[in-house]
């Protein structure tokens, strides 16, 4: 029998190791390249909408490293530890801590930095407290997306719409606060239900951590003023792309150096989110050949034209269902193309909805993606048929109550 070389043996294991959601995030790039090859999609285009997302991409990077050894550091564990004791062993004051924490967290400094710095919170939150993990994962992704809605800084697709419909954050808090109280409610009620309450979580009562102290407190000073540095930037005002990529590569950096001092053995390859940054590229590639071949239209058609309430209904649901099949950010900016300019409603109806929406699939979102990744990284199970029919049923309930409560506002 031959003899199998040592490469191709890795490459079979590392081909083994991939899940479903690996070989989608590669079938996907895949794809992309197959429509630049071909022609279907022309390469002034394709390096155009490449060149867009190159900025998005180095924050990916960046922010992944930043995150990845900050827990390391043991500062996500802390912050954890100080949740669980706050609760003092009681799941319902315990939940209400972490619908609070993720929901402000989300508010003031967007869905994107829930997924990043939260996730491993409730993660480390769940290991410290010896309890179910899938809880707390959920409370993160759900209202990453959901608590996203009431200020432009909240989401990029609020920033895009803010600029749309002309109005500054004062008046569009004005308009969305009522959605956004509407949808919190809807959230937290199906958390309960499908996630914390006893059957789901297993006991009656946690028992609160002990405080463990520091391991390294030079790692766990820098890294925390890494997050600290990157957390300032956003509440500065840095919102796009361009910014985010550079300072969150400066706080990664931080975060590096230090530990290329004190513990040289944590900077491995498996830091290196390829993954995420496959799954984007390819993303990229896929949306705008379908943009030329008749996605606007079809959104157009899904829209339609009327600033009613039927019409507001028909744009929230459409942004949500396309949000689910390619993500919120090109499903948003198709939607908006084919919504009049006059239609101000209908147009914070399609944002409601691929803001609330993209709960159902893995992709739905960014920072669904990146949670995906923290759960991966955390090694927990995600249940895939539970997290697409519970998201469902989030997607439609919480869709229906913001946008009603979006009409009561106009």
């Amino acid at each position: 029998m031959a003899r199998v070389s040592p490469p191709i043996e890795t490459v079979r294991r590392a081909a083994r190791s991939l899940g479903v959601l690996d070989w989608i995030r590669i079938g996907v790039l895949v794809l992309g390249l197959v429509f630049v090859a071909t022609g279907l999609l022309p390469a002034d285009s394709a390096r155009s909408s490449l060149g867009r997302i190159a900025p998005l991409l180095l924050f990916l990077f960046a922010i992944i490293v930043l995150a990845e050894l900050t827990k390391e550091a043991g500062v996500f564990d802390a912050i954890a530890q100080r949740l669980a004791r706050a609760g003092r062993g009681r799941y319902a004051a315990l939940f209400l801590l972490c619908v609070a924490f993720a929901s402000v967290n989300t508010i003031f400094l967007n869905l994107d930095t829930t997924a990043v710095l939260l996730t491993p919170v409730m993660l480390a939150l769940a290991a410290r407290a010896r309890i179910a993990a899938l809880p707390l994962a959920m409370t993160t992704v759900w209202l990453a997306n959901t608590a996203s809605i009431l200020l432009p800084v909240s989401n990029l697709t609020n920033l895009l719409a803010a600029d749309r419909v002309a109005l500054e954050t004062p008046e569009f808090a004005a308009r969305m606060w009522l959605p956004q109280a509407a949808v919190l409610a809807v959230t937290m009620v199906l958390l309960w239900v499908f996630y914390w309450r006893r059957r789901m979580r297993g006991e009656d009562t946690y028992d609160p951590p002990e405080p463990v102290p520091v391991r390294d407190r030079v790692l766990f000073s820098s890294t925390g003023i890494a997050c600290l540095f990157f957390i300032g930037a956003i509440l500065a005002g840095v919102h796009t792309g361009i910014q985010l990529g550079i300072t969150t590569t400066i706080a990664a950096a931080v975060a590096v150096a230090a530990f290329a001092v004190r513990d040289r053995s944590v900077l491995r390859p498996t830091l290196i989110p390829w993954q995420l940054m496959v799954f984007v590229t390819g993303l990229f590639l896929v949306v705008p050949t379908l943009e030329r071949y008749g996605l606007d239209d079809a959104m157009r058609a899904l829209v339609g034209t009327d600033d009613g309430a039927s019409g507001a209904f028909r744009a929230g649901f459409s942004g949500a269902g396309l949000s689910n099949v390619l993500n919120n950010l090109p499903a948003y900016v198709a939607g908006e193309s084919a919504v009049p300019a006059a239609n101000k409603d209908q147009l914070l109806s399609l944002l409601v909805g691929t803001n609330v929406g993209p709960v159902i699939t893995p992709w739905g979102s960014l920072a669904t993606l990146l949670w995906f990744e923290w759960c991966r990284r955390w090694d927990v199970r995600v249940p895939m048929r539970k997290f697409v029919l519970t998201g469902a049923a989030l997607a439609v309930l919480g869709c229906t109550a913001a946008v009603g409560a979006l009409l009561l506002t106009s």
